[in-house]
């Protein structure tokens, strides 16, 4: 079966593992620096109140857990990647993550 050519370069090949490797690593990335951001931000911002019972990575892990799942979400409400309404909802999820864990101490 040959591959048509009006087709764009990307489309005529098969999509190898590094392809698949690439393409998940920048469906994660905003939500992962995201979850960075705003877990050094509560620990800066509530060093005092958090200094002994909460780690950063335990922040960062809720906050990404949190954004990932809102990411995917998004994904498939919309059926896209990199919607605006899906970035809106990782930082709404972001922060509602960090305030929960941090409450919870």
């Amino acid at each position: 079966m040959a591959a048509d050519p009006t087709l764009p370069n990307f489309l005529r090949r098969p999509m190898t593992f590094l392809d698949l490797i690439w393409h998940l690593s920048n469906f994660a990335a905003p939500a992962l620096l995201l979850s960075a951001i705003g877990a050094a931000g509560a620990k800066l911002l509530w060093r005092r109140q958090l200094r002994a019972t909460m780690t950063w990575p335990r922040l960062f892990g809720s906050a990404a857990a949190a954004s990932l799942t809102a990411s995917v979400a998004g994904l498939v409400a919309t059926g896209h990647d990199g919607k605006m309404l899906t970035f809106a909802a990782m930082v709404l999820a972001c922060a509602i993550s960090l305030w929960w864990t941090t409450r919870r101490r």
